[in-house]
């Protein structure tokens, strides 16, 4: 166990993680340079295309050191995104240590602290890690003081290295032997294995990530799930190299995987322990926060046809991504769908690109809305996401809205375009710091509702790239929301109804009927297009009608004759006005969704 170290990698978005996973990949010759790729951990299509890390990877490296001694480094590569901030901190559950990377050209960020914060609550030996200092703009040295005054860590301890060109990664494989703590536990006690990640493989059904905490296990043995009391037989035990390879057992401190023939995902759950049927553990491991959903939003199949392969499609991505929740649907304008929970935007447009490009449905989203909190005068209070089962307004007492923290690192001079933005967004209880010359830490209570929808690029807009942003939910606060509802041609269409404050409902309405205009086609008779909270008529948009020149074929004569044509005409238009039904194009609903982006 001595020469076992496990480790994770943590970072902002965009500071090497995955890299410096390579490079030390093929510094312990796991893959030769002819089937060497970039991003060798990142396994899916589109964590390639966007080049982020969606699921943290593991990965058994064999390392010998400079004194000749051999060690087995676990290597987890994490997210930096903070939508997965939760495969962070099942990451870190199964190290004793932590390699924190920061940009030598862009500092100490947001995701940087919060994920130290994340580490240090785990108890973790943390190794500062200066990286890209190949860059031009690189400046190690005000780095390095910053990482010594603002986060407290040691001097000494500060590894500088280049994860693309490969300079300093062996002093920093050789910090981590020397430095990180070698694993604790006792082989012989009972089993004790705490499961930190779980996907699933079509053929042998789900393979569970575990790291063993006390105890052995070998392939064979009956194992007892301690939250569902679930028995399994393990079938399979081994490493993750850079694909699974089975070991006769897995000891004490190694991180490891295991298979048992666990049909779905779902049973798995991660922060479980496992035991040994016939002598089990006193008492389970301690395990991590439940994933909280933040963002709501129903998915629709464009062709009705499409129900059942979309209702397929999410129990299969649902086996691999256990923060993804979804319940039945339905709407009077789009048909039967999902209503479906999310971790952020990003979570939510990785979920759809996946669901078009791996299972081949086209799919229209509502608006995504987050949870809010209905006190009704018969003193119950009920939780609603979605528009359509909003309370009768006599009822409600009071509604709460969730609030985030906001920390937002900026240079110093977009503290006024920053501030500026926050304000608009409903910001209360500002407050900033200086951590370091020319940087500012900028926290901010913002409504999740205003930072769901474009926050992000706007705030990357108004700072130039520079500003960087973590949020974590604080409470709930009473605010004044009401229900803006889409009435076109006086019928409502309850999939463009949006739970919104009352300070935007006109502009959000406005927009949505400007975006509804261009995309209706014209009919015969004059179409209004409304936008209404409550029994008030906020904004409105006509689409006028299509006229057909009915006295084309009176040429002179009496004017009379002319006059009962148009007559004629103009009761014929009344009538259709009041029997006419308006067909909206999928096209429309999609343009109203994008207006909002």
């Amino acid at each position: 166990m001595k020469n076992i170290r496990n480790f994770s990698i943590i970072a902002h978005i965009d500071h090497g993680k995955s890299t410096l996973a390579d490079r030390m990949i093929q510094r312990c010759d796991m893959v030769t340079d002819r089937e060497f790729k970039d991003q060798l951990l990142d396994n899916m299509d589109i964590e390639r295309e966007r080049g982020i890390t969606i699921k943290s990877q593991t990965i058994c490296l064999p390392y010998t050191a400079e004194d000749g001694t051999t060690y087995t480094l676990n290597l987890v590569d994490t997210p930096g995104h903070v939508d997965f901030s939760y495969e962070v901190s099942r990451a870190l559950s199964s190290c004793e240590g932590a390699l924190l990377l920061i940009d030598a050209a862009q500092g100490i960020e947001a995701q940087t602290l919060a994920n130290l914060y994340l580490a240090m609550e785990n108890d973790l030996e943390i190794i500062p890690v200066i990286n890209k200092i190949d860059l031009p703009a690189a400046e190690p040295e005000k780095v390095a003081r910053s990482i010594e005054e603002d986060l407290g860590l040691d001097r000494e301890t500060i590894c500088f290295c280049s994860a693309k060109t490969g300079e300093g990664v062996d002093e920093l494989l050789e910090a981590i032997v020397t430095l990180l703590p070698p694993p604790e536990g006792d082989p012989e006690s009972p089993l004790e294995a705490l499961i930190f990640d779980a996907n699933y493989d079509p053929y042998r059904g789900t393979v569970i990530s575990v790291r063993i905490v006390n105890g052995r296990i070998r392939a064979g043995e009956q194992i007892v799930f301690m939250s569902n009391n679930a028995t399994y037989r393990v079938e399979e035990v081994g490493l993750y190299r850079l694909s699974r390879e089975p070991q006769k057992e897995l000891a004490a401190g190694q991180v490891g995987y295991i298979i048992a023939g666990v049909k779905t995902v779902s049973d798995t759950r991660p922060g479980d322990t496992i035991t040994h049927r016939e002598r089990p553990c006193p008492a389970p491991l301690p395990g991590f926060r439940e994933v909280q959903q933040v963002v709501f939003s129903s998915i629709y199949p464009i062709s009705t046809d499409d129900y059942e392969d979309l209702a397929n499609a999410l129990e299969k991505l649902k086996l691999n991504d256990a923060a993804l929740t979804f319940q039945k649907d339905s709407s009077a304008a789009l048909g039967f769908g999902f209503r479906c929970g999310f971790l952020g935007l990003l979570h939510l447009e990785v979920v759809q690109e996946r669901l078009e490009r791996e299972f081949g449905i086209s799919l229209i989203l509502t608006v995504p809305t987050v949870k809010y909190k209905f006190y009704l005068r018969d003193k119950t209070m009920v939780e609603i996401d979605n528009p359509a089962y909003f309370p009768d307004p006599v009822s409600i007492e009071r509604i709460e809205e969730p609030f985030i923290k906001a920390t937002i690192h900026i240079p110093e001079r977009y503290m006024g375009a920053v501030m500026t933005l926050c304000m608009e967004r409903r910001g209360e209880n500002t407050n900033y710091h200086y951590p370091m010359p020319g940087r500012i830490e900028f926290t901010c209570e913002l409504p999740l509702a205003e930072v769901i929808y474009d926050f992000y690029d706007k705030l990357k807009s108004v700072t130039q790239g520079y500003g960087s942003f973590d949020y974590e939910l604080t409470d709930y606060r009473p605010s004044d929301l009401v229900k803006l509802d889409i009435l076109v041609n006086g019928e409502q269409v309850d999939a463009l109804s949006q739970l919104i404050h009352r300070m935007h409902a006109r502009e959000r309405g406005l927009k949505a009927c400007e975006s509804l205009k261009k995309e209706i086609p014209r009919q015969m008779f004059k179409i209004a297009i409304q936008a209404a909270v409550g029994g008030n008529i906020v904004a409105r948009t006509n689409i006028s009608a299509l006229r057909k020149d009915v006295t084309a074929k009176c040429y002179g004569g009496d004017i009379s004759r002319k006059r009962k044509l148009l007559e004629k005409q103009k009761a014929g238009k009344k009538r259709m006005k009041t029997v006419g039904n308006v067909e909206i194009p999928q096209r429309a609903f999609l343009s109203v969704l994008k207006s909002d982006q």
